[in-house]
């Protein structure tokens, strides 16, 4: 089964885009300009990004650059959404200390090639989803210390270290980027049927293949999320990965 380029698709997009703005809509958000301007992109951004791939999916080491670079896109995006971009070399260390153990393990024990083909994939789906839980931990420490900077300053009072304080703070927040994983890999197949699986499934594979191919990717997608919290989290102590603001507040 394949879903080629035409009418029908653009009509979809049209159809599913108008119950989108419509929603909105209804629900007073106002984000209606940026529904829109995020359609565009992503129609856009996939078109370049199917004729990228397209053209350096047979070399390795083409392969690899590209996924170099959506990788420093995702730290790029990831620090603008927390507010911390000048601390990007921070970010890039917490999701690198998620995603390189995930691939280095998939790619060593031969469980997906070594071919752009399989690298590509597996490593975009690890990436993006260690940037959206780096996303998550950023908003809900930031917001936390933020909110709570009196306990903070009770901490320093009481003999804490700064890092202790923000840890006292930050720690029972941290697990919170790592619900929506969570549930994700305890509903895949029974609420939800995710990428991998559709895409094996539509590529011609059989069940048991996608469904092969799908535990490895939550396996994965698991593992960097939960490596790149952590890491995230100790380096939000150590005043590294923090926006200016709070660079300023949490002082000795």
């Amino acid at each position: 089964m394949t879903i080629n380029p035409g009418w029908p698709v653009a009509l979809a997009l049209v159809l599913l885009l108008a119950v989108t703005l419509a929603a909105h809509r209804v629900s007073s958000y106002q984000l209606e300009r940026p529904v829109v301007v995020a359609a565009l992109r992503a129609v856009a951004q996939l078109a370049v990004a199917a004729l990228v791939i397209a053209a350096v999916v047979r070399s390795l080491a083409l392969s690899v650059l590209l996924l170099v670079v959506m990788f420093a896109i995702g730290v790029l995006t990831t620090t603008r959404r927390v507010g911390a971009p000048q601390a990007w070399p921070w970010a890039a260390a917490a999701m690198a200390a998620g995603v390189l153990p995930v691939l280095a393990v998939v790619l060593a024990t031969g469980t997906i090639p070594p071919q752009g083909i399989a690298v590509i994939p597996v490593g975009g789906i690890v990436v993006g989803n260690a940037m959206t839980a780096h996303t998550l931990l950023g908003r809900r420490a930031f917001a936390a210390l933020e909110e709570e900077h009196q306990q903070y300053e009770a901490c320093l009072s009481l003999g804490l270290l700064p890092a202790q304080a923000i840890e006292e703070i930050v720690h029972r927040r941290a697990p919170e980027a790592l619900l929506p994983g969570l549930d994700q890999v305890k509903t895949t197949g029974v609420v939800t049927l995710p990428g991998a699986f559709i895409g094996v499934m539509l590529g011609g594979g059989s069940p048991v293949q996608a469904a092969t191919a799908q535990v490895l990717v939550l396996f994965g997608i698991m593992a960097a999320q939960t490596v790149t919290v952590g890491v995230g989290e100790r380096l939000i102590a150590g005043r590294r990965l923090l926006p200016p603001v709070l660079v300023e507040r949490l002082v000795d």
